[in-house]
């Protein structure tokens, strides 16, 4: 069995800002990879809401091709000044220390990658009219459920159970690795 490809150098860069930082939950490098796949179909301006370090950004940014730009906010300022260290010498990344709610006037977006946390945060409805017609989606840290409505700490989830069903989006559920999926949706 070969070893895994190299990371890409400003994904390791975000990894060391990350260790400095004392910051541990980041983006895996499974979701990372399909990031990088997905930013490289897009156009225009894609976002991410809560940068935490960075690596999320990275992952997007490895992935741009042409002048695709991307917007990045982290509600905590500390962790967002580290990772606008990463990107202080590229201009298509910018990096605000701010609520995700500072990005609603900067859309429509072509990818928008979201973690899963609060699922009011990130339902269907608060997000359908940020992204552009034919724009993605993705949101991370779900765990693989092989039933239907979806279940998750012994509860339905709500959340993915909003995104698989809601007509305004094609979605599916995609295994980024043996305990860890993903929620690739776009819009129609």
């Amino acid at each position: 069995m070969s070893a895994p490809p190299d990371l890409p150098d400003v994904v390791s860069r975000a990894f060391a800002v990350s260790r400095k930082a004392g910051y541990v939950s980041f983006c895996r490098n499974e979701t990372g990879r399909l990031l990088a796949t997905l930013a490289a179909t897009r156009d225009g301006t894609m976002a991410e809401f809560g940068t935490g370090c960075g690596v999320g950004t990275a992952w997007l940014r490895s992935g741009v091709r042409g002048d695709a730009r991307i917007i990045s906010a982290e509600l905590d300022a500390r962790l967002a000044t580290a990772a606008a260290e990463i990107f202080v010498d590229d201009p298509q990344v910018e990096v605000l220390a701010a609520d995700w709610s500072t990005l609603l006037d900067k859309g429509p977006y072509s990818l928008l990658f979201l973690d899963s946390g609060e699922p009011g945060d990130v339902g269907v409805d608060s997000i359908a009219d940020l992204v552009e017609e034919g724009g993605i989606v993705v949101l991370d840290d779900f765990t693989p459920c092989e039933v239907w409505p979806p279940i998750a700490y012994g509860r339905v989830d709500t959340l993915r159970e909003q995104w698989l069903t809601d007509e305004r989006f094609t979605t599916v559920e995609v295994m980024v690795a043996s305990d860890a999926s993903a929620l690739i949706a776009t819009k129609r």
